[in-house]
């Protein structure tokens, strides 16, 4: 009957609960009490990490109301007006208490729990206490109960009002040892590992993964805690509780206890079989049509991107968008499990991904550390990680690059302290390893300290260069190729570095190749890597030298995915702008299915880079070119569809194209049409 709202769908520690609706009947709202009673009693065999005496005091009460509950379900048939309303209101209390045990029990969320422990023994207090009131002003004498079930509902006020729901002494304990833990961090001190445990221990933290679940929750609550504007003091104790799980994941667990966490750092994500039953509006905003970069949820139960709703109430309404409904609430909970879905979709099925405009995505944030206890803990951890790097065991040294990769992986604070503390040598030296996994990680953590101005300096002066290109030919894994493909891309950024990856004679060649695996990762990293390379006027001819266009073309022909497509036409493109260029696409047939492509695509990105390159052609292919495509009538739609519909540059390029064919066409002899159209005289035979 009520929608209920998973831990991921709302904010932490909030209770969103809906007042039954008027018109509810009296038996639907008793079966509705009970069940949420009979959800509350599930949680009691869960681990409480925190208040554990205040939630078995909550399930003590719950069982005894649900006694109370079902005797006026099974003996009273018609209830008075005031009875339903006073079950109305038990019920929106047992919607919060049932929130608040679902956050007391959430995996993750532990430390955050532990550090808010008074905060959630209050909210005990007050729940159950508003429960205890709606019971004493409950009309008991306007329906026919019995003397015991009068008598329960007494004995449960009685109990309620006496019990006084602490904070747990243990609780009390653990956040002690917690802080002077946090203490010693920003004293730049290395806490005591026998403290670090008794804390975990209490906390129910025995492995890698959990203390993994700990660090992603926290990171999800800076960034929403980042994108409100909340309190400094909430974001730099999360900061420092981030810093403290960070550190207990990589030194106090030695073993990771998922396999796929060596494998590729991160947990595997389904397959497309998931999305079978998934209607793809359904992914996008209700108000722009777009796909949702940052889904939140309304009071109402509906979903809408972030930026699109923020206008809708800033335009002055107060209503769900979709059902007209006037909000009691404009807060927006986040839809993590909604956006989750839609980054995986995007991944399997090449659709670009949209960039959230919010703070929230924008990992500018972490430049600097969130507290001085972070700060302290990540330096203090960067030293152990580098002498695990130089002195430990293989498994050793396999871990620690796995746990680079995966601190470097959004936080530019943890890139920049890893870089200057000297790790990149090391993990140099370690892509020269015949363990396929200790290779892997080592050139995908390279590849995060590559995204950081000061780790492509590093890089580039421990000749780093040569060994990212001999993973990206030799690598042992094709995942360690395809990271290195991804490195290349982030240090071409850097002029002089285009240059350098131009003249490593495997460099481009082996990008190529990459292009020709079926893994489209691969072809991805490749495909932008070749692209940011080409800014470099002197690598022209040694992608054309590759066999770059034949390879090319045949990706389009065969490719239904969006970002492939469009990263093969932006390379095709900066090679149509030399002759060299435009004549070996021509030989091979590129003109045609250009006009194709130009035509059928709906990708913004990929008819800007068509017009681009068309016009190229035009400009360096020759009469027979502007002769070709005059005669194609559908092409002139299509330019015509970029002139108003299509990006600035587009817009542009598409312009000229129809007034270099308009000028062809009117034109009376070919000697004007080739004086007048092209700046020289070139003739390729095409088609």
């Amino acid at each position: 009957m009520i929608h209920k709202l998973s831990g991921s769908d709302r904010r932490f520690l909030t209770y969103p609960a809906i007042h039954p609706c008027d018109s509810i009947s009296p038996l639907t709202l008793l079966n509705s009490l009970i069940d949420l009673g009979g959800d509350i009693c599930s949680y009691k065999p869960k681990f409480f990490s925190v208040n554990k005496g205040n939630a078995l005091e909550t399930f003590r009460q719950i069982a005894n109301l649900l006694i109370f509950l079902q005797e006026i379900r099974d003996t009273a048939s018609d209830l008075p007006d005031l009875v339903i309303l006073s079950l109305s209101e038990l019920h929106l209390t047992l919607q919060k208490i049932r929130y608040l045990l679902e956050d007391c029990t959430r995996d993750g969320a532990r430390a955050w729990m532990l550090v808010n422990s008074d905060r959630v023994a209050n909210q005990f207090r007050i729940l159950i206490r508003s429960l205890a009131t709606g019971l004493d002003v409950f009309p008991l004498s306007t329906i026919d109960l019995s003397n015991e079930a009068k008598d329960l509902v007494e004995l449960i006020i009685r109990q309620i009002r006496k019990a006084a729901f602490p904070p747990d002494p243990e609780d009390k304990e653990a956040m002690k040892d917690l802080m002077r833990i946090l203490n010693h961090f920003e004293e730049g001190i290395a806490p005591d590992p026998i403290e670090i445990r008794r804390v975990l221990d209490h906390l129910g933290i025995r492995k890698w993964s959990s203390c993994k679940m700990e660090v992603e929750f926290l990171d999800s609550e800076i960034g929403t805690e980042f994108c409100n504007g909340e309190k400094r003091r909430e974001l730099e104790l999360l900061s420092s509780l981030m810093g403290f799980m960070s550190y207990c994941r990589c030194i106090i667990f030695d073993t990771v206890d998922f396999e796929s966490q060596h494998r590729n750092g991160q947990y595997n994500s389904s397959s497309s079989e998931g999305f079978k039953g998934i209607n793809v509006d359904d992914l996008k905003c209700p108000i722009s049509l777009e796909m949702m970069s940052d889904p939140v949820t309304l009071s109402s139960g509906h979903t809408y991107d972030r930026c699109s709703i923020i206008k809708w109430f800033r335009s002055g309404n107060a209503t769900c968008p979709k059902t007209g409904e006037k909000l009691n609430s404009t807060e927006l909970v986040p839809n993590l499990v909604l956006k989750g879905m839609i980054q995986r979709y995007c991944a399997e099925n090449g659709v670009p991904v949209v960039v959230s405009r919010g703070k929230n995505r924008d990992i500018s944030r972490t430049a600097m550390a969130g507290s001085s206890a972070e700060e302290g803990a990540v330096k203090i951890l960067t030293g152990s990680l580098i002498n695990k790097l130089v002195n430990g065991s293989d498994e050793e040294m396999n871990k620690t690059a796995f746990e680079i990769r995966v601190l470097t992986k959004t936080s530019i604070f943890n890139r920049s302290c890893l870089v200057e503390s000297g790790t990149v040598p090391h993990l140099l030296n370690l892509l020269l390893s015949r363990e396929s996994n200790i290779q892997e990680n080592s050139i995908a953590a390279l590849l995060n300290l590559s995204k950081h101005s000061k780790g492509k300096g590093a890089i580039v002066e421990n000749k780093g260069l040569d060994l990212i290109v001999h993973v990206l030919r030799k690598g042992l894994k094709i995942e360690a190729q395809q990271q290195a493909a991804a490195t290349l891309f982030y240090l071409a950024s850097v002029e002089e570095n285009r240059a350098l990856i131009g003249e490593n004679p495997e460099a481009i060649p082996g990008l190529v190749e990459l292009v020709k695996n079926e893994n489209n990762c691969c072809k991805r990293n490749a495909l932008v890597a070749i692209s940011g390379l080409l800014v470099h006027p002197g690598n022209h001819w040694r992608v054309l030298a590759s066999g770059a266009v034949p390879l090319l073309l045949n990706l389009l022909r065969n490719s239904e995915r969006e970002d492939l497509v469009a990263n093969s036409l932006a390379i095709l493109a900066t090679l149509a702008e030399k002759i060299d260029g435009t004549v070996a696409i021509l030989r091979r047939g590129g003109l045609r299915l250009l006009v194709e492509i130009l035509n059928t695509s709906t990708a913004e990105a990929t008819k800007e880079h068509c017009v681009s390159m068309l016009l190229a052609l035009c400009v360096n292919g020759g009469l027979d070119v502007v002769a070709r495509l005059v005669k194609n009538p559908s092409l002139m739609r299509s330019l015509y569809s970029q002139l108003s519909e299509g990006t600035s540059r587009a817009s542009k390029k598409a312009g000229a194209i129809i007034k270099i064919l308009h000028q062809f066409y009117e034109s009376n002899s070919p000697s004007a049409s080739v004086t007048q159209v092209l700046p020289q005289e070139r003739f390729v035979h095409v088609w």
